[in-house]
């Protein structure tokens, strides 16, 4: 990596960078006392209850000024940014490496590179049979077999010549094909990200 690091591919590039894909935002509650240990101390934290609103963003990138990509951004809490707030990043993970240069020093993320592999998998599943709705209820409906399809993703952080497992995930076949760009999920999102270099 510190062979990329030596040159920037950023350098001809001015805002704003266009990048066009499919993402999934998922959010969860983080405890307020986790999130501040990735978040500067100048920054205050958006909290209730001893919780903020974490959780990670997994986009696959088929146009941008780094070209096709993939993005794993865990995010640690929500901070403050008056006049409103905006998500912090505590890992951005990337299988570009001028991606992952132009996050570091163009916008201030914490970009490492990773390596993304996915897979469709088809899963059996037994679930009871909704048309016999009165058997169910008592407790002797029937069971059927169904087979559903998933997208199994693994991401793996790469440093130097050594490779270190991140996450696994497994997204339904809804949500797997909106990542893999084959349907439309939802509406255009036009999204200003600020920099806190």
């Amino acid at each position: 990596m510190d062979a990329v690091e030596t040159k920037s591919a950023t350098v001809f590039l001015k805002p704003p960078w266009l990048f066009k894909g499919s993402a999934l935002y998922q959010l969860h509650l983080v405890k307020a006392a986790t999130a501040r240990t990735f978040i500067p101390k100048e920054f205050r934290l958006v909290e209730a209850f001893g919780y903020t609103l974490g959780g990670f963003f997994l986009a696959q990138y088929e146009d941008s000024p780094f070209g096709v990509f993939d993005e794993l951004v865990v995010i640690a809490g929500i901070v403050w940014n008056p006049p409103t707030s905006c998500a912090w990043a505590a890992r951005v993970l990337v299988n570009n490496h001028d991606a992952c240069l132009h996050g570091r020093k163009d916008v201030g993320l914490p970009s490492h590179y990773a390596g993304f592999s996915k897979r469709i998998a088809a899963i059996t599943e037994k679930r009871r049979d909704t048309s016999s709705g009165f058997l169910n209820r008592v407790g002797v409906g029937s069971f059927v077999r169904s087979t559903i399809k998933h997208l199994d993703i693994q991401v793996s952080e790469i440093k130097d010549s050594s490779e270190a497992e991140f996450c696994s995930m497994r997204l339904p076949t809804s949500v797997s094909q909106s990542t893999l760009g084959k349907s439309w999920m939802g509406p255009l999102v036009k999204m200003s990200l600020p920099s806190f270099r």
